[in-house]
Order: C-alpha cells, then sequence, then structure tokens
C-alpha cells in the first residue's frame, strides 16, 4: 500500500520541532482507522528511529505522525534554551504532532475522524509518551502508550550510562542536542521521572528485548510493577532480540500488539 509523507517544522511557545506525518494510501479507503499514531525517539536520537513505526500502522490504514524532540541536532537543529523548559514541557510537542497530523489529513481530502490516540516513543521518547497520557488536552479521547526500551534499572553494579563504555561515547553524544540538555542534567531526571511516575488509569504497553542491556534484567518488569501498583492496565512483550540502540526492529512488535488489542 502506498503512503503520503508530509513535512513541516512544528512550533510551540518553548520550542521548534521538525515532524513528519504518514497518510495511509487513498486507493483503499476501506481500509482507514480512526486510531491515530504519534511517535518520537529517543535521547541524542531522531525520528528516524520511528520511521518504520509509523509507515507500518500506515500501510495498514492508521494514520501517523513521528517528530524530533527539541535540541536533537540528528533530526534538526532547532535549540532548547532552557532545561527548565525542556523537563516540564517537552511531553506537550505530541498537542502539536496532532494538530499537524490532523490538519495533514484535512488539506489532503482524508475523512478520518479519530477515535483513539496511540502515544509512542523510545527510551526518553517512552517515558514522555507515558507523560503525554495525563495532558489534559487529551484528557476526553481513547488513549494507550506504547513504551519501547523503558525500564526502572535493576543493575547491581554500575549503570551502563555511568561505565567507563558509555563515558567514552558521551563527547560525541553531547554534542549531538544542545547545552541545555546535556547528559548531566538528563539522565538524573529521566530517572527521577521513571522512579516517581503518578500515572494512573492508563492503558500501557511495554516493548523491551531481552538484549536491551541500557535497560538490564528486570528492569521493564520493576516498571510493570511500579505501573501496576497505580492500577494502570499494563501489559509486556520481551524479544529475544530488540538492542537498545536499534528500536526500528519494534516495528513489527508495535504492529502485532496494535492488530491484537484493537482488533485490527
Amino acid at each position: 500500500m502506498s503512503v503520503i509523507i508530509v513535512k513541516k517544522t512544528l512550533k510551540n511557545k518553548y520550542f521548534s520541532f521538525d515532524a513528519m506525518a504518514i497518510l495511509p494510501s487513498k486507493e483503499e479507503p476501506g481500509l482507514y482507522k480512526s486510531d491515530w499514531g504519534l511517535f518520537t525517539h529517543g535521547y541524542t536520537a531522531s525520528k528516524r528511529d520511528c520511521l518504520s513505526w509509523a509507515q507500518r500502522i500506515a500501510e495498514n490504514g492508521a494514520p501517523a505522525v513521528f517528530f524530533d524532540l527539541p535540541g536533537h541536532y540528528l533530526g534538526s537543529f532547532h535549540e532548547v534554551e532552557s532545561f527548565e523548559d525542556f523537563k516540564n514541557h517537552v511531553h506537550e510537542c505530541f498537542i502539536e504532532a496532532y494538530e499537524f497530523l490532523k490538519t495533514a489529513l484535512a488539506e489532503n481530502s482524508y475523512l478520518i475522524e479519530c477515535e483513539r490516540v496511540i502515544f509512542g516513543g523510545h527510551s526518553l521518547g517512552a517515558m514522555l509518551s507515558l507523560k503525554a497520557l495525563e495532558l489534559e488536552y487529551f484528557a476526553d479521547m481513547d488513549r494507550l502508550a506504547i513504551g519501547v526500551g523503558l525500564g526502572i534499572g535493576q543493575h547491581k553494579t554500575t549503570h551502563l550510562f555511568e561505565s567507563s563504555f558509555y563515558q567514552k561515547t558521551l563527547d560525541v553524544r553531547r554534542q549531538l542536542v544542545s547545552l541545555a540538555i546535556d547528559s548531566d542534567l538528563v539522565f538524573p531526571w529521566i530517572k527521577e521521572e521513571k522512579l516517581s511516575v503518578s500515572l494512573s488509569g492508563e492503558r500501557v504497553h511495554l516493548i523491551c528485548g531481552q538484549d536491551d542491556v541500557v535497560v538490564g534484567a528486570g528492569g521493564v518488569e520493576a516498571l510493570e510493577f511500579s505501573l501496576k501498583e497505580l492500577n494502570n492496565n499494563v501489559t509486556v512483550s520481551e524479544p529475544k532480540k530488540l538492542p537498545h540502540h536499534e528500536p526500528s526492529m519494534a516495528a513489527t512488535h508495535i504492529y502485532s500488539f496494535l492488530k491484537k488489542e484493537l482488533s485490527w
């Protein structure tokens, strides 16, 4: 099934960031779905990681948008001026992404109403997907979140981010993002967010490879337990091969979950 790609730089009060919408083929309107996908990536990465996710569901009739997080240079050269702005408002980028997808569908004469929003992200993006579930903007919509490569660290020794191997990569990694979102600021914030999650009554699906050395053994189960304790409906998929640095491989697992969950 052919799809249509629409590109745009999005803006809100705090950030500018680039996004792409993928619209289903106009040749098969009978396959259109009222579930819209909104996807973003992990720290120091780009929207490219989510291309396969969006493409897979669009080819099966569900419109999707995937976007760069502000201040991430692999995607686009838009700066973040303040870490406070980033940590307090970056999850609100899902609102602009949704509005962009809505406009793109209307301008291309699609008659597809949204009945359910699918938030999805990898690593940092996965955490932001959980935060997006609580945005007032989406409060009256059916919604669910898919988190890829997200867990609560259970490392008995040194966490990968603190290891000498990972530290050697930081000289390059910290030059891939705005100074305002340096790893020394972002990593402690991510850890704090995961440990203090307050999300309740939501539908969440976690996908984490058994070979994901960043999340590590027991990490996704620890997050699952924490979310269930808060009365969320949580399921987990742990494929054998889904390394943390290859989130594009999650496309098949995302589609399989949605096919079963939403009776596609």
